[in-house]
């Protein structure tokens, strides 16, 4: 009796809370958790498919695939169609990387029984050649898709480069053809052309969304610029500088495209001085703005200081400005004078000369700038307090190391967070590492 009253006391408490779930209100569950004896076991093979169903949304792949191995209900929710409507392929090579790979099996029976059922897919892929390779075998064979959203990921360096161009190509035409709805593709650092651009268009311009494909060398101007004139609905667009043209600008802003939500654009020079950027002109970034007025424009700049003479020169209506690399004083004083737009900034380096009188005019002209990121820069105790001050609580976000801050006559290290925290309203300090 003893150990009866024992067992009493470990079991009353799961199945207490079974009970108190909603769906026990079910004549059904009542049956399948029947409490009527201490001893009673619950019949999970018994469960209905909707509720295994959403079990198993929460499930890793690996522990989905052996859960589908306890019963034959199970195995029956693990084909549903919606199950596999999101997919991600991860493809490492046990030589070059640490991860897991998605198992061959795995793939072969995702093709056989669930291509048709794919929507949300995803490769990612680690450095290797035979990875990338990997990832066109599969597309190539996803004849009876319906894929919507399509992102071609490399976890280390760009390995999609390495794939033949003609291998890649053929592959991705595959999907462009058969899938007639694509909405989103993130195709960066990939051997995309502009004639598989061309079947993209004719096959998918009515659903096309969202396209990235920043560092694709294989793309003209021309190719870019076929996909603005017939993707009336493209709301976000990733791309390279050298791609960007007044006709681009242009397309996006005419009567037939909706607005444009974002426009990326990453500016990049390897070799100093063997890259001669051009201009946009004034009416072009104009013609953006008065046609979508909420677009956000966020460049991504990778130069040296000369490069920089292109940029700036006339008012550009950039929201959010990243630089990988030093940029000068005289840069920044442009981006004060010419940037009206600005909501966040980060200036990652500078050089040994105050940046006092650029930061007021930035404060100054950029009513709205929210974000601000300074890292191997200088500015003195008291201009920084200035700038801070102009902004006030509209910085919701200030990442400032502490060596960038010069003590002066007014002010020191110790004193400076409590003045920077009235003015904004919350409590700072600065940063000992960079945030971004």
């Amino acid at each position: 009796m003893k150990r009866v009253r024992q067992t009493d006391k470990a079991v009353s408490p799961v199945l207490q809370m079974l009970h108190r779930t909603k769906k026990q209100k079910t004549g059904y569950y009542n049956t399948v958790f029947d409490t009527s004896h201490p001893h009673a076991m619950i019949d999970w093979g018994s469960l209905p498919h909707h509720v295994v169903f959403h079990i198993f949304q929460f499930l890793p792949l690996v522990d989905r695939a052996r859960a589908s191995s306890v019963c034959r209900r199970w195995n029956e929710v693990f084909h549903i169609p919606d199950l596999w409507r999101k997919f991600e392929f991860e493809l490492n090579q046990p030589a070059t990387s640490y991860l897991k790979s998605t198992h061959p099996d795995l793939i072969q029976q995702i093709i056989k029984k669930h291509a048709d059922h794919l929507q949300y897919v995803s490769f990612k892929v680690d450095s290797s050649t035979e990875s990338a390779e990997a990832a066109c075998d599969i597309l190539s064979q996803l004849v009876n898709c319906s894929i919507k959203t399509l992102g071609l990921i490399s976890t280390a360096k760009p390995s999609f480069m390495d794939v033949s161009k003609a291998h890649f190509v053929s592959a991705l035409t595959v999907v462009f053809v058969n899938s007639k709805s694509l909405s989103s593709i993130k195709i960066e650092d990939t051997p995309v052309d502009d004639p598989s651009l061309k079947v993209l268009v004719a096959n998918n311009s009515d659903t096309l969304k969202l396209l990235k494909m920043n560092s694709c060398p294989h793309v003209s101007p021309a190719g870019i610029l076929c996909v603005a004139d017939q993707c009336h609905g493209l709301r976000e667009l990733a791309l390279n500088y050298y791609l960007l043209s007044d006709e681009l600008l242009l397309a996006l802003s005419s009567e037939k495209h909706v607005n444009l939500e974002h426009l990326r654009i990453d500016v990049v020079s390897e070799n100093p001085g063997q890259v001669e950027f051009h201009t946009i002109k004034k009416q072009s970034w104009d013609a953006l703005v008065k046609h979508s007025p909420k677009v956000n424009i966020v460049m991504y700049f990778f130069l040296y200081e000369e490069e920089f003479d292109a940029f700036f020169r006339e008012e550009t209506p950039v929201t959010h400005l990243y630089f990988g690399r030093a940029v000068s004083k005289s840069m920044l004083g442009r981006i004060g004078m010419n940037c009206p737009r600005l909501i966040e900034l980060v200036v990652c380096a500078n050089g040994l000369q105050p940046l006092d009188d650029e930061l007021i005019r930035i404060a100054e002209r950029c009513k709205n700038l929210t974000a601000m990121g300074l890292g191997e820069c200088e500015v003195t105790c008291r201009g920084f307090i200035e700038f801070v001050k102009m902004c006030g609580g509209r910085l919701t976000q200030l990442s400032v190391m502490e060596e960038v801050l010069i003590p002066d006559s007014d002010y020191n290290l110790d004193q400076i967070h409590s003045e920077v925290s009235k003015h904004l309203g919350r409590m700072w300090f600065p940063d000992m590492m960079p945030t971004w």
